[in-house]
């Protein structure tokens, strides 16, 4: 039967007392993570969020009637105990920061009972993911996911401290917000008082934060909520928080100096980990040609070689079909892989196969030096060498290859590129490697729309240099964006932001956006614009992105304390669901059934 805390304070954590309290009397409240009854003795495990420690009932130094309560004791009973710290009479266990010491109980109350648990509470839980997200509120009890909320906690505590320092301004922007549906779908709300209109969640505040940019705010800052209604994987959320910031009176150098200290802060703040600055730049078409990829996971190489112009006269049709189409050949040496089973390299080609590649071409050199290739016999011996060469393969190499359009032979071999990496267990979760990708495309061609859509957003503004290519050549023309990537993961982003009327003009139309349609979709930004704007540029991070890769871990679902799974439901409280006719008819709305 559970009893109340009254007259008893807790005064710590159980993995706060240290040997120091030896000979104190403290009281620990938490949840029982075991029991061990041996007969006159009983051991119990105390949890909370710092840890374990070890208590000791023995008759004698608890009452009769408490030591006969202290065997009922079973996993996830909530108790309190006053007692003395003693050095622990067993063994040390080293696997503790506790290890050293227990706590003799001399008092003691059971708080709350508890049904046996649907699974163990325990770290690196086995149980089914499904299972654990219905019981949630017991899956965050586990030790593991307790410190990635911490984590979480303490990335959020410093990201305030260091951006405070720096003279930015915590200001929060609307939820309720209007539906701009450039980009990914909005989340919406419908209004009461309004009947048949609708609020958007908002995807980012980016609008809000230029504005607040013309408003003279100057450095701004939120750790904001976002909305997205898109397909879930395991680093997306429909809902996440951003670290989101804008500067004014800056350029790319100026945001990007701010962002390097505070990571150099943040992780050796919160991890002890040193972040060598400046941190590495790339442009985003160095990042493609090397990387086949626009967040390069740069911890190992096997970087991409274009062949293109070596293979374009050889006789094999596969290589000089993709090259008269206007596509390239580019490859990936794997090194000391060449002895790999003919049936392991099926599995590659099929792999290649689901990024849209026709197949993979390849050559493994032996340790002898002798070649096996599935596309030798169409090549000449000389041909055959230098394909070697100009990959710089070596005894022992497997070198692969995809022809094919430009993109799709990126797309094929940047993923190539990381699965090879987890096959031969490159990718050292230890290894924190940064580096900034620059000069995106401005604009991208959508076939679904059949026009330029915008890489990043609307406002964002392009290396000056290329403005005459605006008009006549958009796809060439360089953003002043950048990404800030870690360990093959865009953990943020951003640009600097067009401030001069007659860009953003030519930034519509080039979008093919009418200035009536401009207008109605982004009106209340533009008629900020005439009332003097200063030059801005911003940056967002993925606060759960961050985190995931910060505590090492598969899915930002573990960094979350309450996530939705892939779609978009939350097993715990069966949301979404369906509401009273009631609650529709004050919206004005009426649910169709298919």
């Amino acid at each position: 039967m559970a009893e109340s805390m009254k007259g008893m304070k807790r005064t710590c954590r159980c993995a706060e007392v240290t040997t120091q309290k030896i000979g104190s009397e403290i009281t620990l409240m938490g949840w029982v993570q075991k029991a061990r009854n041996k007969g006159g003795i009983i051991f119990v495990d105390l949890r909370d969020r710092s840890g374990i420690m070890q208590l000791i009932f023995e008759n004698g130094s608890v009452s009769e009637s408490d030591f006969e309560k202290a065997g009922r004791l079973r996993s996830e009973f909530v108790i309190a105990a006053t007692g003395v710290v003693e050095k622990r009479g067993g063994a040390v266990n080293e696997n503790l920061a506790t290890g050293e010491i227990e706590l003799r109980v001399n008092y003691f109350r059971i708080l709350s009972e508890s049904e046996v648990p649907p699974f163990p509470i325990e770290e690196n839980s086995k149980t089914r993911d499904e299972v654990r997200l219905a019981y949630r509120y017991l899956d965050l009890r586990r030790p593991d996911l307790q410190r990635n909320i911490m984590l979480k906690s303490r990335v959020m505590s410093l990201t305030r401290q260091f951006f405070a320092g720096e003279g930015f301004l915590e200001i929060e922007t609307p939820m309720l917000g209007k539906s701009t549906p450039e980009g990914a779908r909005d989340y919406l709300v419908p209004s009461r008082i309004h009947p048949g209109c609708f609020y958007g969640l908002p995807q980012s505040p980016q609008l809000y934060k230029q504005l607040l940019m013309c408003s003279g705010y100057d450095r701004y800052i939120q750790i904001a909520r976002c909305f997205r209604d898109e397909d879930l994987r395991a680093d997306r959320q429909p809902e996440f928080t951003q670290i989101d910031m804008e500067l004014s009176f800056v350029d790319v150098d100026d945001v990007i100096d701010v962002n390097e200290r505070f990571l150099a802060f943040l992780f050796k703040e919160a991890l002890d980990v040193d972040v060598k600055l400046p941190i590495e730049r790339i442009t985003w078409q160095e990042a493609m040609d090397r990387f086949g990829s626009d967040k390069p996971d740069m911890r190992f190489g096997m970087e991409l070689h274009d062949v293109s112009e070596l293979v374009k006269t050889c006789g094999f049709s596969v290589f000089t079909g993709a090259l008269e189409a206007g596509g390239s050949v580019r490859g990936i040496n794997a090194k000391g892989q060449g002895a790999m089973p003919r049936k392991k390299i099926d599995k590659l080609v099929e792999f290649a196969k689901g990024y849209g590649a026709k197949g993979l071409a390849y050559i493994a050199i032996g340790e002898d030096g002798s070649l096996k290739s599935s596309f030798g016999k169409f090549m000449t011996d000389e041909e055959m060498d230098a394909l070697v060469k100009a990959m710089e393969g070596e005894n022992g190499d497997l070198l692969l290859f995809a022809a094919d359009k430009k993109k799709l032979v990126y797309d094929v071999l940047g993923a190539l590129r990381l699965e090879l990496a987890r096959q031969m267990d490159l990718l050292d979760k230890n290894e924190y490697r940064f580096v900034w990708v620059t000069e995106f495309p401005l604009l991208e061609w959508s076939e679904e729309e059949n026009r330029f859509t915008a890489m990043h957003h609307p406002f964002t503004m392009l290396m000056e240099e290329d403005l005459p290519l605006l008009d006549t050549d958009p796809g060439a023309v360089r953003a002043k964006a950048y990404d800030i990537v870690l360990n093959g993961n865009e953990i943020g982003g951003g640009s600097v932001r067009i401030h001069q009327d007659d860009i953003q003009e030519r930034m519509f139309e080039a979008l093919g956006f009418t200035k009536e349609a401009a207008h109605e979709q982004f009106g209340f930004l533009l008629d900020a614009f005439k009332y003097g704007v200063p030059p801005h540029a911003g940056l967002a991070y993925g606060l759960d992105r961050l985190v995931m890769l910060m505590a090492k871990v598969d899915s930002i679902r573990d960094v979350i304390a309450f996530p939705k799974v892939k779609d978009a439901s939350c097993l715990m409280t069966k949301s979404p669901s369906r509401v009273d006719e009631k609650q529709l008819k004050e919206l004005f709305l009426s649910v169709v059934e298919e």
